[in-house]
């Protein structure tokens, strides 16, 4: 099928199943079947390149990124899928860190709808995404692709493919309606993105995780490299402009590398993707690429500072976890002489008063709360609710435009906004704020 316009393939691409922007649901008999027989009717593309996979709870969007940049590095010609987006699909695909053009990308839809009228067969849009970027990357001749979980990992579209390198950077409880309510349930879904005769990294120590990602590896005939085993995060500290991190990895030992990028676990992450980069080429990557690599190492809508005076760091944490995260960096590596507020906003699957808490006993002057733009939002009344069941002071606005707007007028040149609690907030707002228009539909 021939689109005519960008907007035209983007209104067809929407007219399908959306399970980022609805209550995700898993079929009665989860089945890949209909991926696998759309790749087959492509001509499995899948097969043409090499894969890296990587899942977990959180830190798996950054460790995608950080791995491919770091594969780029090298000279090799790396292909990047990640979810979500901030301001336009296209981010999420990606070769040497670029981003699908809009004709390249229509012209992939075209090839899928056609597909669809044929097979009969309508895949959901992360579905849909999937198939794309594997078509591109194969078209693009890369040298290697590094795919994120959407979610999960044994039922995940992008579970259709034959990784050597599998990477779980975490665990924790999120999307407990698909993946499980427990620790076990939710790692036992994750471990089936290891492949027999693969090397399958774990970024975590959690005992619960080791063991059943151990028992997955032998099952299957994998390799399993264990942090603080086959490799070691040996220092992990605050430094100007971001971390400052000593690794040991199978192959070498990097000593007070720069990680331009905030946060405790963000040091975890950048070791990962060093470890999955190495495990992937056999070789150490070298004191030059690691270093260079993570000083000019970006992750938009990750502890990003996006404004001064005053100053404004959106974050895209979106759950129990990745507040604690947010909470933990907050306490260092932003130092300001005057109040912080906090725009807030979250969508259903959450539990309100576990991703306020933490929040409220950072000491935040006031909450200005409202509805991230999505359908799963929750109504700004009852996360403002919550916030003051804990104790603390909030306002509630209809958009996260107004509450930016609100908090930045109760604000002085030395006082902190962060805005956080949906990565559909962190969009809306880093929109507004570098003046980067939303190229969704709606």
């Amino acid at each position: 099928m021939r689109f005519n316009s960008y907007v035209e393939a983007l209104t067809w691409l929407e007219s399908h199943v959306d399970y980022e922007r609805v209550a995700p649901n898993r079929r009665d008999v989860p089945t890949l079947q209909q991926i696998f027989d759309t790749l087959a009717l492509l001509g499995n593309p899948e097969q043409d390149y090499p894969t890296i996979h990587v899942t977990g709870t959180n830190g798996k969007g950054t460790t995608t990124m950080l791995t491919g940049a770091l594969l780029s590095a090298t000279g090799l010609r790396v292909g990047t899928f990640t979810s979500p987006d901030l301001h336009a699909v296209n981010e999420r695909i990606a070769v040497n860190g670029e981003p699908v053009d809009d004709p390249t990308l229509v012209s992939l839809l075209g090839r899928l709808a056609d597909v669809e009228s044929v097979s009969h067969v309508a895949l959901t849009r992360f579905e849909l995404l999937t198939v794309a970027a594997l078509l591109h990357y194969s078209d693009e001749g890369v040298d290697v692709a590094v795919i994120e979980v959407g979610m999960g990992g044994t039922w995940d579209s992008t579970n259709v493919i034959n990784s050597a390198v599998a990477v779980l950077t975490n665990v924790d409880l999120d999307h407990t309606a698909v993946l499980g309510s427990t620790i076990s349930a939710i790692a036992s879904d994750k471990v089936g993105i290891f492949r027999g005769g693969g090397v399958a990294i774990v970024g975590t120590t959690d005992a619960i995780v080791v063991e059943i990602a151990r028992q997955r590896a032998d099952e299957i005939g994998a390799t399993l490299w264990l942090l603080d085993d086959s490799f070691v995060l040996e220092r992990n500290e605050l430094a100007l402009g971001g971390r400052a991190i000593t690794v040991r990895t199978p192959y070498e030992r990097y000593e007070d590398v720069l990680v331009s990028l905030h946060g405790i676990h963000q040091g975890f992450n950048a070791t990962t993707a060093i470890v999955a980069a190495e495990a992937f080429l056999g070789r150490a990557l070298g004191e030059r690429v690691v270093r260079a690599t993570l000083a000019g190492a970006r992750m938009p809508g990750r502890m990003e500072l996006i404004s001064r005076k005053p100053m404004i760091v959106v974050d895209g944490a979106h759950n129990p976890a990745g507040v604690k995260a947010l909470v933990a960096t907050l306490d260092g590596a932003f130092h300001v002489h005057g109040e912080r507020r906090c725009v807030l906003g979250m969508l259903s699957g959450r539990d309100v008063d576990d991703m306020v808490e933490p929040l409220v006993s950072l000491g935040f002057t006031e909450f200005h709360c409202c509805a991230p733009h999505s359908p799963r939002a929750i109504p700004a009344s009852e996360v403002a609710a919550a916030v003051r069941r804990h104790g603390g002071v909030a306002f509630e606005h209809p958009t996260g435009t107004a509450a930016l707007a609100h908090a930045r007028e109760r604000s002085t040149d030395e006082d902190l906004i962060v805005v956080a609690g949906s990565l559909y907030l962190v969009a809306e707002v880093r929109g507004e704020v570098i003046h980067v228009a939303s190229r969704h539909l709606s």
